[in-house]
């Protein structure tokens, strides 16, 4: 229940963040996302959702924070709840070239991640984004790869 709490603390602080924030650079982003986690030799696809807000280090560097909320798509599973942060840097108008960590909490464990990722901008507000993460069980490592759209404000 501790854990449940803190990672709302910090997706509540990081939605509002941005509300307190009125001249700091930086961008609100929604997205959805899918693709296919696998482990020991399973594997199945995912769908999920993530909000965030990205704040500008630079005119090349970005920080930011991320709630999301995913799900295995197979009968029985539950829907992974994640915390997280990336740091990356501005690729050209319109790429985002990042590496994220954070935590993710649901299915009976509550693991750390790493993972690497690009958003790259079809238009001033849309974006198709890709991403790898890495998942550290105690039981058994899992690995996801995800593509999705999102939008940002």
């Amino acid at each position: 229940m501790r854990k449940i709490a803190i990672a709302i603390a910090a997706a509540a602080t990081a939605f509002a963040t941005p509300a307190f924030a009125q001249d700091a650079d930086g961008e609100v982003r929604v997205e959805a996302r899918g693709g296919i986690v696998w482990a020991g030799g399973s594997e199945e696809a995912v769908a999920g959702v993530a909000a965030g807000y990205d704040f500008d280090l630079s005119d090349t560097l970005f920080l930011g924070v991320e709630g999301s909320a995913d799900k295995v798509l197979v009968d029985g599973a539950d829907v992974v709840w994640g915390v997280g942060g990336r740091l990356g840097t501005n690729i050209g108008e319109r790429g985002k070239l990042f590496a994220s960590g954070g935590y993710a909490f649901g299915e009976g464990e509550d693991v750390p991640y790493l993972g690497a990722g690009y958003n790259h901008g079809i238009s001033d507000s849309v974006y198709l984004t890709a991403e790898y993460r890495h998942f550290f069980s105690d039981f058994i490592d899992v690995n996801a790869v995800t593509l999705g759209v999102g939008a940002k404000f």
